[in-house]
């Protein structure tokens, strides 16, 4: 080990070992981010495993912040996010590298004040909740800005308005941004202080992802020789999964006077998170009750168009009398109090809400909830259901602090957007943007498929009840798929409250601010995505009675429209799906033509791989379960036979090098220089927009936002999808893999975050390990850093949270559960130590412990799976180790 010691002088760091010393010089001009490439490759240099701070922090609440020349960073930002090297100081915090590591990998945490979309994504990630609902961020004391967003949102509370645009009536079903009920602020002398414009000389925020618990520290200078400290905390109950709690302690450093505290229940608030739709109509709801009584506070609304009454109700502590006002849809308490200097004040705020989609008589609920919580109850509550979460859900990487750490915030995030305590009460699913902002007006997508998998493997009641959020919606999609002129079911691309269509007709090109024609709802795999999560909730459960009632209607049901789509071509022999959209969101259609694309590989992979999933379920199913099933999604005995007639003639295309298509016709696009085009641009993601803004198509081009041609890879197993295009009569060529990588990489710009662990886990199958790592750890860090510029300021992006767990599991780990026994081969990144986590398998328990040398697995029941091939008995509650080779 290599201790390294570091002093700041006034214009340069002093790094010392026992080996010897070295110097890196900075200035006031130089970026931080050039004087912490600096640093850290001398650390590394120097063989540094940790970095011990000698000079005192320049911070009260961090000990590894240091002033270079006026500017104050955090160390442990700067250096252990990008090298692992844990960073300690003398005070303050962490004063050791066991400390250091436990911080760096259980806590998110932000140093300094931020503004703008950086603030807005960086509020995002610090967003707390329970399923029911989210609360982002932001400090307490701050109304909606560009700064700052306090957003509030319930799981399934939506709301529809009408907005003209460009002479049409565009409608826009949203997720509603509710009250903002935690707002309190503070006042010395009758002054408030605004965080927007008070001078910060010292904030911190801190993030427990262990126990769910957010700190916001802050000192604020009133004059030269006048500071006060503000330390707020939040939580939201898990538990009493109605109420969240938020506590704030006032200090005088230096002075005192009269502090008064000011609470708001705030029904002003609109939906304005999202810069783009600001031009649309953004009031949801109508208040219909305000009071205030004492140290309590009350809200009714309704939602103007769905609805949807509810009720918040707050409780304030911390002083004895509370004036308060209700008017103009806010309400308004105040307390006021003579502190000392160095003397603290203490004021708690809990806060219930009650929505009729899930709650009757809400006043009621909400009075007799209230008096018996607090942010004691809160905090406890978290930490109990969150030890719980971590003890079933986690991922132990050693070796890699910071891979650690984004592993566990994409963990805490998936159970912020659904929990197993409140979720199986309500009629939600995830959306794509989580709870924590919203873009995508909070819409579920496709993006299920990335994360039900994951809540399957740890809490399958959870996963469950985001399943039957689509069921609800059966009818809704029989609906959808009659109004074209089709049968069975058909989901939309867009979903929220009703099931149906949300997705918009035109949207808006912010590089020409142009309104341009949208066609995505043609992505009509997303009703692949809902047959695989009920496959994959049935092959990990065996949940025999939910196939009764709810799986196996839905599978026939979506089968059975998608017979209806495949037409027979008499030229070909062939059967063909045409007026859809790939995954890839570019091509909407053929050049000069808007209706979609034929024969797309990806859809119809997924079509003939339903297909004789469902002739798998007609010979396990009992017959009573499968003719009930088949009666209510009217699939009757002659939709049977014309299944196994597409089934095998379902058309493809691949060249005769092996390239598999996108769709029929992709090869005769032209190809385009994109290395030209990052010349000119940069950041080429949303290469569409560029071309539109150039009067071109991206119909025209060879290019994909995200992958589409080999995105079946990503469900299924190779050997499975190799045995679709044979079964189809089509062949690869052995080395199909790396020749379709190289096309399709060249040919992509990762317009979306899914494209990263799509390609990450492919050269992973292709041993490419390098490529695969490099695409992980982008993906990983991708909302940390915001890599899409600013995307994030309006919600996380949930479904590449799941992902990379996936991943991480699936392909780092080497445990495959997609075929008919349980596969470990593991390929582990060279840096990694080892893994550990647990999850479920086909009603088993199962902990595994990988490592380069081992694999040790432990189950509650016997069972045999395969290690690198291998079938390996592994006998009840008895750790089994296997040795691996090389």
């Amino acid at each position: 080990m290599a201790t390294i010691s570091l002093t700041v002088q006034p214009n340069a760091l002093l790094l010392q070992s026992t080996r010897g010393e070295k110097s890196v010089p900075f200035s006031g001009d130089q970026e931080l981010t050039a004087i912490g490439q600096r640093l850290n490759q001398e650390l590394t240099d120097m063989g540094a495993t940790e970095l011990k701070l000698a000079t005192p922090s320049a911070s009260r609440f961090s000990a590894t912040v240091v002033d270079l020349a006026g500017r104050r960073v955090d160390l442990a930002t700067l250096v252990t996010d990008r090298t692992n090297i844990p960073v300690y100081g003398k005070e303050n915090g962490v004063t050791s590298a066991a400390e250091a590591v436990d911080l760096a990998s259980r806590h998110l945490t932000y140093y300094g004040v931020y503004g703008g979309k950086k603030n807005y994504g960086q509020e995002a990630l610090l967003t707390l909740g329970n399923g029911f609902f989210g609360l982002r961020g932001a400090y307490l004391s701050v109304d909606a800005s560009d700064d700052n967003y306090p957003g509030f949102y319930a799981a399934g509370l939506f709301n529809q308005l009408t907005t003209p645009v460009a002479g049409h009536d565009v409608v826009n079903e949203d997720l509603v941004n509710l009250p903002n009920a935690q707002f309190l602020q503070v006042s010395v002398d009758g002054t408030p202080i605004d965080p927007q414009h008070a001078k910060i000389v010292d904030a911190y925020r801190d993030l427990d992802m262990q126990n769910g618990r957010l700190t916001l520290a802050t000192v604020i200078a009133l004059a030269p020789d006048k500071h006060v400290v503000v330390r707020a905390e939040k939580v939201v109950d898990m538990k009493e999964w109605h109420h969240y709690a938020v506590r704030m302690t006032i200090t005088p450093l230096d002075f005192g006077g009269t502090i008064t505290v000011t609470s708001k229940l705030d029904g002003s608030v609109e939906n304005s998170n999202v810069e783009r739709y600001r031009a649309f109509n953004s009031r949801h709801f109508d208040v219909q009750k305000l009071a205030a009584q004492g140290a309590t506070a009350t809200l009714r609304a309704e939602t103007k168009n769905s609805h949807v009454a509810f009720v918040i109700a707050t409780k304030l502590a911390g002083a004895e009398d509370w004036a308060g006002t209700a008017q103009d849809d806010v309400v308004e308490q105040t307390a006021a109090k003579e502190l000392a200097s160095g003397q603290s004040w203490t004021v708690t705020k809990d806060v219930v809400l009650f929505t009729s989609l899930e709650s009757a008589d809400l006043d009621a609920q909400a009075a007799a909830l209230l008096p018996v919580v607090s942010y004691d109850t809160a905090r406890d509550n978290a930490a109990t259901v969150w030890r719980k979460i971590w003890q079933t859900s986690d991922i132990e990487i050693e070796g890699d602090v910071t891979s650690q750490k984004l592993a566990r915030l994409n963990i805490f995030h998936a159970y912020v957007s659904a929990s197993p305590i409140a979720n199986p009460h309500l009629d939600a699913s995830v959306g794509a943007r989580g709870l924590h902002g919203e873009a995508y007006r909070g819409h579920v997508f496709w993006d299920e498929l990335f994360n039900i998998p994951f809540y399957t493997q740890h809490y399958p009641d959870l996963a469950k009840s985001l399943l039957k959020y689509r069921y609800r919606r059966l009818p809704a999609a029989r609906q959808y798929a009659a109004s074209e002129g089709h049968e069975g079911a058909m989901f939309p691309w867009q979903s929220a409250m009703y099931g149906d269509e949300q997705s918009q007709f035109v949207h808006l090109n912010p590089i020409t601010n142009q309104w341009d024609p949208d066609n995505s709802r043609r992505q009509r795999h997303v009703s692949l995505a809902v047959a695989y999560n009920v496959w994959y909730y049935y092959h990990n459960t065996q949940d025999v009675v939910f196939m009764k009632d709810y799986g196996l209607e839905m599978l026939l049901s979506i089968a059975k429209f998608w017979l209806s789509m495949a037409q027979y071509n008499e030229k070909t022999g062939r059967y063909d799906i045409a007026g859809v959209m790939g995954p890839d969101e570019f091509h909407e259609g053929y050049p000069g033509e808007d209706k979609g694309v034929t024969n797309n590989t990806y859809t119809n992979i997924m079509v003939v791989w339903l297909f004789a999933q469902l002739q798998k379920f007609q010979d396990i199913l009992p017959a009573d379960l499968w003719a009930n099933s088949a009666k209510k999604a009217e699939f009757a005995d002659s939709d049977w036979q014309q299944l196994n007639k597409v089934e095998t003639k379902l058309a493809l295309e691949i060249s005769p090098e092996g390239i598999i298509s996108q769709y029929q016709g992709y090869f005769k696009l032209a190809t385009i220089d994109l290395d030209a085009y990052r010349q000119k641009y940069g950041n080429i993601s949303r290469m569409d927009r560029i071309l539109k803004a150039e009067g071109k198509s991206p119909d025209a081009y060879q290019v994909a936002k995200q992958a589409d041609a080999l995105m079946a890879f990503w469900n299924l197993t190779p050997a499975t999808v190799v045995n679709v295009f044979s079964d189809l009569g089509y062949d690869l060529p052995p080395d199909f893999m790396a020749k379709n990588l190289k096309f399709w990489l060249a040919r992509t710009t990762h317009g979306s975050t899914l494209s990263r662990v799509v390609y990450s886990e492919l050269a992973a199958q292709d041993h490419n390990a390098a490529l695969s790592w490099q695409l992980f750890s982008e993906a990983l860090s991708s909302d940390y850093y915001d890599i899409q510029g600013g995307t994030t300021a309006e919600g996380i992006h949930l479904g590449v949270m799941g992902a990379t767990e996936t991943i991480i599991q699936r392909d780092y780990a080497g445990v495959d559960d997609r075929g008919d026994v349980l596969t470990i081969t593991p390929h582990l990144p060279a840096h990694w130590q080892s893994l550990h986590f647990k999850r479920l398998y086909k009603g088993a328990q199962l902990d595994f412990v990988i490592t380069p040398e081992a694999v040790t697995v432990t189950a509650d029941r016997a069972l045999t799976i395969q290690v690198q091939g291998q079938p390996v008995q592994v006998p009840a509650t008895e750790a089994t180790t296997v040795k691996l080779t090389k």
